[in-house]
């Protein structure tokens, strides 16, 4: 399984951005992906989740109605997943470097991270 995030940037506190995650290889029964975000001095934090029958089963309290997490499985075993995370109405908490994961009972796969900067 290859997780690869993009879309990071810096935005304006208010602002809008949506990172993506694409999942490649032997991702077509995957079932749970979502986002943590990162940042110094604070442990990795679980932004959101969402399953492989796009249940959103957490979303951090701190980002409720302004994150949505989406998830478009692949139709065939060789076709890609993608994850996405539209981030509305930014705020300065909301930066840190991003990163996408794809689990299955008793293994994780990891994407590289992408980095979010908010300037207030």
């Amino acid at each position: 399984v290859q997780l690869q995030a993009s879309g990071g940037g810096s935005v304006q506190a208010g602002g809008s951005l949506t990172i993506s995650c694409i999942a490649s290889g032997s991702i077509f029964n995957i079932n749970v992906m979502g986002w943590y975000r990162e940042t110094p001095g604070k442990e990795r934090e679980l932004v959101a989740r969402i399953t492989r029958d796009n249940i959103v089963d957490y979303v951090e309290e701190a980002v409720k109605g302004r994150f949505t997490i989406s998830r478009d499985n692949a139709k065939t075993p060789n076709d890609k997943t993608t994850l996405r995370l539209q981030m509305t109405v930014m705020e300065p908490e909301d930066a840190g470097v991003y990163s996408c994961f794809a689990a299955n009972p008793g293994r994780t796969y990891w994407g590289q991270g992408t980095q979010v900067t908010v300037s207030s």
